[in-house]
């Protein structure tokens, strides 16, 4: 009898068992339904948001995109040099009838600044119809030659410009001109001696040589020396120098530095041949002392050029 088992309560036991089992399925049901409920919500906001959005876009497409009361009427063009406003129209690539605001005015500001004879672009919209474009032009101050490689094989001969900061522009056709040069307008100096792999146009040229030429055409023209001589051509093969040649008979050499005070003990040289009826045949301006100069009979040189028609960079509004 002391070993007998106790008999244990065999219904308690069950009973307990499904109760726990009970729990742990309306536990789980519970959160499907919760979780159920959370992506409905979602869906639901995400249906509602794009419901609104594609509402939203169709609204804002009828009554702006696609509203004739934004149409471009008037494309308003202004440059500050010799571009024609019609040719500056084609560059932009606006027609009227385009919505103003859906134009994408970077492209239009883009599209303007691949030609290289152009500086900067601004382009704003003047509701509700105008397009108002502000063009900056670059100023050529000399001709640059060079030549490139054909696919059948040779070379072809091609011309460059270079403006006062050193970017290389392609010549405009005389047909994007607002008007033909004038009579008295002298030619551009040819610079040589530049290395045709710098010539890429819309690129900057680095050279210090090329930037000093530039600076002495930009200087010229305000010179004791503008009038008395005209520059036609200007070597800047060496790389401390650069030679400018007014004539067959006639070469100064400048060093790449301090060209305004060069400029003015030309001008005294240049003087001091007068007084004895002889002009310049050599000079050499980058040594500082004792210029080494050859003279020439002052009746073998032409006359020099009226200062009337020394290349004029005045800039005139063309609108």
């Amino acid at each position: 009898m002391w070993f007998k088992r106790k008999q244990k309560n065999r219904r308690l036991g069950r009973e307990s068992v499904l109760d726990v089992k009970l729990r742990s399925d309306q536990l789980r049901k519970a959160r499907v339904r919760v979780a159920a409920m959370t992506i409905g919500i979602c869906f639901g906001t995400l249906a509602v948001l794009f419901i609104v959005w594609r509402t939203g876009q169709f609204a804002l497409n009828k009554l702006v995109f696609q509203n004739d009361a934004f149409a471009v009427r008037e494309v308003d063009v202004q440059t500050d040099g010799v571009i024609r406003v019609e040719q500056l129209r084609r560059w932009a690539a606006v027609k009227p009838g385009d919505n103003l605001l859906a134009l994408d005015l970077a492209r239009v500001k883009r599209d303007l600044e691949l030609s290289s004879a152009i500086r900067s672009v601004a382009v704003e919209r003047v509701l509700p119809g105008t397009l108002r474009i502000r063009v900056a032009e670059r100023e050529p101050l000399v001709w640059v030659a060079a030549s490139r490689r054909q696919p059948g094989g040779g070379s072809m001969g091609v011309a460059f410009q270079l403006d006062d900061s050193g970017h290389v522009m392609t010549p405009l056709d005389r047909s994007q001109l607002a008007a033909p040069p004038g009579p008295g307008d002298a030619p551009l100096p040819l610079l040589v001696g530049m290395s045709d792999a710098d010539l890429r146009p819309g690129r900057r040229v680095d050279a210090p040589q090329v930037l000093a030429a530039l600076q002495l055409v930009r200087e010229f023209e305000h010179s004791p020396m503008a009038g008395l001589v005209e520059l036609k051509r200007i070597d800047v093969s060496a790389a401390d120098v650069i030679r400018v040649y007014t004539g067959p008979e006639c070469e100064v050499t400048f060093g790449i530095k301090q060209i305004e005070a060069q400029m003015r003990r030309w001008r005294a040289i240049y003087d001091y041949g007068q007084r004895l009826n002889k002009a310049i045949a050599a000079l050499d301006l980058s040594v500082s002392d004792n210029v080494p100069a050859s003279w020439i009979d002052g009746s073998r040189v032409p006359a020099a050029p009226s200062k009337a028609k020394q290349p004029t960079r005045s800039r005139k509004k063309n609108a």
